[in-house]
């Protein structure tokens, strides 16, 4: 995990437009959004109101009347993970569609329009892990980060970063960071010389029931109470608490599978 930046400080001032490339949104598609917004409200504290439904029911997470996250209702005839997926802006949503499909990855969903909000396409790279698109007329996005129940970052898991960092860098104009002899199988994604996002190369240790995937990190006063908390709700822990340099991080599940990760302050 590298530094997160967000595009709002704590005081949870809006943004302006995302540059392309940048993560602007997070989105999860259940089975029971009900029962899962019961959830993500005890563990993050959000509130929820109804968002576009051109895909289902559809619920936008709310932080102290900011929002943060958007929870949908998995359609029965879509073959989706149950999984938090990254969205990353573009002013063109078309356009790079298609050039996702020139570069090898597959569009799922879309291009189409979110009511008024905004246009969106659903798509996976060509190692399958699943990424949204979004062009933002008018909803911009996450409009706060820093602080507990937000968005902190994403990073993607997949079996090798040097050609799947290709594909995002053509499709979405990044920089790419490698980050040394270390950790030779990771790149760090840039917009205007600040990281975005993660790759990681994790070759035959990626889990084979989740293949490829984007995993969000969202920011908590306390891993450790955090991962607590999870369980009590019905969630699992899968990576326990341990420190980092950028904080206390732990991988959870909610109670349908959906993985995300924790990070609070390093102790």
């Amino acid at each position: 995990m590298t530094e997160a930046r967000g595009s709002a400080g704590p005081n949870g001032a809006t943004h302006s437009r995302h540059a392309p490339g940048t993560p602007c949104w997070v989105s999860l598609m259940a089975h029971a959004p009900d029962a899962t917004q019961e959830f993500y409200g005890a563990l993050f504290g959000w509130e929820f109101r109804p968002g576009p439904q051109q895909l289902g029911p559809y619920l936008r997470a709310l932080l102290d009347g900011v929002e943060v996250a958007g929870i949908g209702q998995l359609p029965p005839d879509r073959d989706l993970p149950i999984a938090w997926t990254p969205y990353l802006a573009s002013h063109d949503v078309d356009a790079t569609a298609e050039t996702v499909r020139l570069c090898g990855g597959t569009v799922g969903v879309g291009p189409l329009d979110a009511g008024e909000a905004g246009r969106m396409a659903i798509c996976s790279d060509p190692a399958g892990a699943v990424f949204g698109v979004w062009q933002a007329p008018a909803h911009l996005g996450t409009a706060v980060s820093g602080v507990p129940g937000t968005p902190a970052w994403n990073e993607l898991r997949t079996y090798e970063s040097e050609n799947i960092a290709k594909f995002y860098a053509t499709v979405f104009g990044y920089d790419e960071e490698p980050a040394g002899a270390d950790d030779p199988d990771h790149v760090t994604l840039l917009v205007d010389g600040r990281p975005v996002a993660d790759i990681h190369g994790d070759g035959a240790a990626l889990p084979r029931d989740r293949g490829a995937h984007w995993l969000t990190y969202f920011t908590v006063p306390d891993t450790d109470a955090a991962v607590d908390r999870v369980v009590g709700l019905g969630g699992r822990s899968l990576v326990a608490p341990h420190d980092t340099a950028h904080g206390r991080v732990a991988t959870v599940a909610d109670p349908e599978g959906a993985r995300f990760a924790v990070v609070g302050a390093a102790s």
